[in-house]
């Protein structure tokens, strides 16, 4: 089994800044892919970006120069993080953290960010 736990949403304005992070219950590499994905309300969930073990990374296209997401993997911890900027209105959503491991996939509760003046 893997939690995770994400944190960091919260109100911005458009134009702003926000990072969010997702940290996980199992440590060392036993964590392949890490992703983050976002639901709107009367939308499907939809891939924001994903990041592999090995560094590889893909994007949304809606959020392509925008976002970047990084992940630290080291021996004791397996934390993923969301970097947002130049946020807009159509980017307020749940967004839910996701790990695959061992051939199942894990999803965190989710974090709200509203994109808004």
């Amino acid at each position: 089994q893997v939690q995770l736990v994400e944190s960091g949403g919260g109100l911005v304005q458009p134009g702003g800044s926000l990072g969010l992070s997702c940290v996980a219950s199992v440590s060392g590499f036993s964590i392949t892919n890490m992703a983050w994905y976002r639901q709107a309300p009367g939308k499907e969930r939809e891939l924001v970006a994903a990041m592999t073990r090995d560094g590889n990374t893909n994007y949304g296209d809606s959020v392509k120069g925008r976002f970047a997401i990084s992940r630290d993997n080291a021996k004791n911890t397996n934390t993923l993080y969301l970097q947002m900027n130049s946020l807009k209105p159509e980017d307020t959503a749940v967004y839910y953290c996701n790990a695959l491991r061992i051939g199942r996939n894990y999803w965190g509760k989710g974090t709200l960010v509203t994109v808004s003046s």
